[in-house]
Order: C-alpha cells, then structure tokens, then sequence
C-alpha cells in the first residue's frame, strides 16, 4: 500500500527485454538504497513494482511483465525520463495524501492544461471508469495523490474525463508540472469508490433480474 505522496524522484537509467518482459533501472540520490533489500514494493509513477536486485550506487531493478506493460505507461519508459517513486507503507508511516494500491486502472490522456491564474490538467478516461469518479474524491495520477476538482458525467468518450488543480508545492515535488496536452499518464481511482460502483452495480443487476422474473 501507498499514500500518493511522492517522497522521491528518480531517473530512468535503461530499459531493457528480458525474458519475463522488460527490466528497467532506475537511479536515484535521495533513496537510501541501504534500506531497500530485493522484494520490496515500491510504486514507480503509480504501479507497484517489485526490486529484482540487490541494490547498488543508488540504482533500482525492477522486471516489468508484459500485462502491466500493456496497461501502464511503463512501457513507454525512455533513458532519462524522471518517474515518481515511493517505497510502500510500514506500520511507522503517516497516512497522508489517500490508500492507494499502485494497481493502474487505465492510461489517461492529458486533454488541457491551464497554467494562468490556478493549475489545472484534464485528463481523458474509459468510460467505464467514470463510475469511481466523484468530484472531490480522491485519485492517483502517476502516483501522486491528487482531490478531483471537477469531472464529466461520463455518458460518451467526451464526457469521460477528470480535472485536478495543482498546487506550488505538488508542481515543486513531482514531474506533473512538465506534462502537456497529449502525455499520458498511470491512472488509479479510489479503491473505495470502486468498490461501491462494483456493489451497486451488482445490486441494480439483481433488482433487474427479479423485476424480469416477477
């Protein structure tokens, strides 16, 4: 589990096929690499990836299958490309931002940024997704836990899509200031309001059935 609040930035050193998919590297100064031991969790710009070595002079190994290849932006890595990193919670942490899994949803597409006056980024979802979507609740955009500033409705593909404002300090700490119209990013919704769309989807499934058995 993880808060959304990145603690670290990292750099991608290289990306490499491997036979469980692809092995990325990745470097970073202020990660204490002598607390980090193979098998950890940390989130890399929202998905929760495992350390495959023994780190070493600051860099971290993870192997990358082809399914969270194909469902995240891990696959577009590039050398030198900055990526958000946190280590997953210990019993010892503080819960800020909001719980999220680093479990990607879906891939967004930045649609807007505005950066006159107060920060804000659109970001376009599946429709299908737009159900865990709830204007100031709670989302992950590439791992940083972000408030839902405004929201479609959902009803088609132009209507399915998220607002969040960017404070000074989130532009300061993470790489969303540089994102412009096009980029894409990881997207988790808030694991609670899934599982409530999940519930009730299944409730207004069931109450349809019976009106059709009645």
């Amino acid at each position: 589990m993880f808060t959304g609040l990145i603690e670290h930035i990292g750099v991608v050193r290289s990306t490499s096929a491997v036979p469980a998919g692809r092995r990325i590297v990745v470097a970073c100064d202020t990660l204490d690499s002598g607390e980090v031991r193979v098998g950890d969790s940390i989130a890399v710009d929202g998905c929760c990836l495992t350390v495959a070595t023994e780190p070493r002079g600051g860099e971290l190994a993870f192997d990358v299958i082809p399914q969270t290849l194909s469902l995240t932006t891990l696959g577009s890595f590039a050398t030198g490309q900055r990526v958000h990193l946190e280590p997953a919670l210990t019993l010892a942490s503080r819960l800020g931002g909001h719980m999220v899994q680093g479990h990607i949803d879906c891939v967004g597409t930045v649609q807007r940024v505005q950066t006159l006056g107060e920060w804000r980024m659109r970001v376009g979802l599946p429709t299908h997704l737009m159900n865990a979507v709830v204007a100031q609740g709670s989302v992950a955009v590439a791992g940083v836990s972000l408030t839902i500033a405004a929201c479609g409705d959902g009803r088609d593909e132009a209507s399915s899509w998220l607002e969040v404002a960017l404070i000074p300090t989130t532009l300061d700490k993470t790489t969303l200031g540089t994102l412009r119209e096009g980029a894409i990013v990881n997207i988790e919704c808030d694991y609670l309001a899934k599982q409530i769309a999940k519930q009730v989807a299944a409730m207004l499934a069931r109450m349809s059935l019976g009106a059709l058995q009645a």
